[in-house]
């Protein structure tokens, strides 16, 4: 089920936070709860990318764009994401989640997140996120002016760049494997 309680404390504990630039970090505190594990007792990674959710929908808040999909009537859509796990989340360990925009091109927005314990990275995550309307996918510029903000992208980084080439030669529809 949907941590429905987690989304609100986070909605009401950031409420009064400052407004980001499209490009700013958002900072969130979470704790690794019973009912996040999985039958190894660390957080099940479904949980995790749940938990990453929460991240993206207060940076989204702040900066603007929640605001901008309810004026416009568009949708938000996660349209692919790459996840590294590093270190094992534990009962009630409270952990640190950062969360911002890398950039865009023509069609998505990119975002990373990373959940830190201790000053040591535990997952990364990479993002492609889609805003979309009745048309289909609305083009980054669109959202940035409707948001209020005039900047373009920052250059996507190498790393962001080759995961993005890398994915496009995936086949799609996938091959079922079996005849």
């Amino acid at each position: 089920m949907y941590p429905f309680v987690r989304l609100f404390k986070e909605m009401l504990v950031h409420r009064k936070a400052s407004a980001l630039p499209i490009t700013g970090t958002h900072v969130s505190y979470h704790r690794c709860w019973p009912q996040d594990l999985d039958v190894f007792m660390e957080m099940n990674n479904g949980r995790i990318l749940t938990i990453l959710d929460l991240g993206r929908t207060v940076l989204a808040q702040r900066a603007g764009l929640l605001g901008a999909l309810k004026t416009k009537g568009w949708g938000l859509t996660m349209a692919g994401n790459s996840v590294r796990y590093r270190k094992r989340i534990r009962p009630f360990v409270r952990f640190k989640l950062v969360s911002r925009t890398i950039g865009w091109d023509a069609r998505f927005v990119y975002l990373e997140h990373a959940i830190w314990i201790d000053g040591e990275c535990a997952v990364q995550a990479l993002f492609r996120a889609a805003v979309t309307d009745k048309s289909g996918i609305v083009d980054p510029r669109h959202i940035i002016e409707a948001i209020g903000q005039d900047i373009a992208s920052p250059p996507l980084p190498d790393w962001v760049q080759n995961w993005i080439d890398a994915d496009s030669t995936r086949p799609w529809p996938p091959q079922l494997g079996c005849d």
